[in-house]
C-alpha cells in the first residue's frame, strides 16, 4: 500500500514515514515547499493536492497546525482523495476532540462516510512539549526554569511520539482495517508540579510549575504571537485537564505495539541529555 504522509517533516509524520520505509512501504512525504525527494504539498493552496495524491492507497493526515476550522480545507482534500482511490485515511487528533466535536472532530466524522477503512489518533499531550525548543513549555523551562499553565492539580498520561507513530503505522498497515478512534497516552498520569520535579531532576537547573489563570494564560499566548482564537481554545484545554478531562490511561499501544508505552522521565532524560 503507498501511503501519502501530510505532516511528514514534523513530530509525528516524520517518524511515521521512518518506520513505513524500515517495514518496506512505499511512502511520499509532503511538505510545503517539497524540496529533495518530498512532494509539495500547502493545505491552503488547492492546486497543490491533486499531485501529493497521485498513487496514493492510503493518507496519513495531519491537519493544518493551529486552524481552529480545518474542516473548509480539508474537507474538499479528503473528497479529492476519495474520488482519487485513496481507501484508508490515518487521522491525528487529540484526546480532547471526540468525533463530531468542534475543529477536528468535524474531521473524524467524515472519515466513515467517505471511505472504507479509517483510524482516528487521540494521543494525549506530547511529552515532546518539554524537550528541544519547538514548543514554548521546552523553551521556558531550558531558558527560566519555569513552565507555565492553567492546568492546576490536574493529572496527564503524556505520551511519546514514538509511540503514537508506532500505532499510526499499525493502523496504516494491519490488513484488518481499524475503523475507530483509539485514544493514545503514556504509562502515567502526571500533574505539571510532577512534570516540573521530573524534569528538574534530568536536566541542568531546578524548573517549578507557576499556575496561571485561563484568562492570564490567554493574554500570554496571544502576546507570543498565537491567534486570540487558538490561544482562547489552547487556555480551554488547559481548564479541561484540571478538571480531570485527562486523568486517565489506556492500553492502546501495548495492544496494538506488544509493548508498554514509553514513561514520561526516560523520554525527557534522553531528549535533554542530547542537548538542546
Amino acid at each position: 500500500m503507498s501511503v501519502l504522509v501530510l505532516g511528514g517533516t514534523g513530530t509525528t509524520g516524520s517518524l511515521v514515514a521512518r518506520k513505513l520505509g524500515e517495514r518496506g512501504c512505499p511512502n511520499r512525504v509532503a511538505s510545503r515547499n517539497g524540496t529533495g525527494h518530498r512532494v509539495r504539498f500547502d493545505w491552503y493552496d488547492a492546486s497543490t493536492h491533486r499531485n501529493a495524491l497521485g498513487g496514493a492507497e492510503a493518507v496519513y493526515l495531519v491537519a493544518p497546525v493551529g486552524d481552529p476550522d480545518p474542516m473548509p480545507v480539508v474537507g474538499p482534500f479528503l473528497e479529492l482523495a476519495a474520488r482519487g482511490g485513496v481507501r484508508r485515511v490515518v487521522l491525528l487528533s487529540s484526546s480532547a476532540v471526540p468525533a463530531a466535536g468542534p475543529g477536528l472532530g468535524a474531521v473524524h466524522a467524515r472519515l466513515d462516510e467517505l471511505f472504507p477503512e479509517w483510524a482516528v489518533l487521540r494521543p494525549s499531550w506530547f511529552m515532546e512539549n518539554f524537550t528541544g525548543r519547538r514548543h514554548p513549555h521546552a523553551r521556558s523551562a531550558r531558558d527560566h526554569g519555569e513552565i507555565v499553565s492553567a492546568t492546576g492539580d490536574g493529572r496527564v498520561a503524556f505520551v511519546a511520539a514514538e509511540d503514537i507513530a508506532d500505532v499510526a503505522v499499525t493502523a496504516l498497515l494491519d490488513p484488518t482495517p481499524h475503523n475507530t478512534d483509539h485514544v493514545i497516552t503514556g504509562p502515567e498520569g502526571l500533574s505539571y508540579d510532577d512534570v516540573a520535579a521530573i524534569l528538574g531532576e534530568v536536566g541542568p537547573r531546578p524548573v517549578r510549575h507557576r499556575r496561571a489563570s485561563v484568562s492570564e494564560l490567554t493574554g500570554m499566548l496571544v502576546g507570543a504571537g498565537v491567534p486570540p482564537e487558538f490561544a482562547a481554545l489552547l487556555a480551554a484545554m488547559d481548564a479541561a485537564i484540571a478538571a480531570g478531562a485527562e486523568d486517565r490511561t489506556t492500553t492502546v499501544v501495548e495492544d496494538l505495539t506488544g509493548r508498554p508505552p514509553r514513561p514520561f522521565r526516560e523520554v525527557v532524560a534522553t531528549a535533554w541529555a542530547s542537548g538542546p
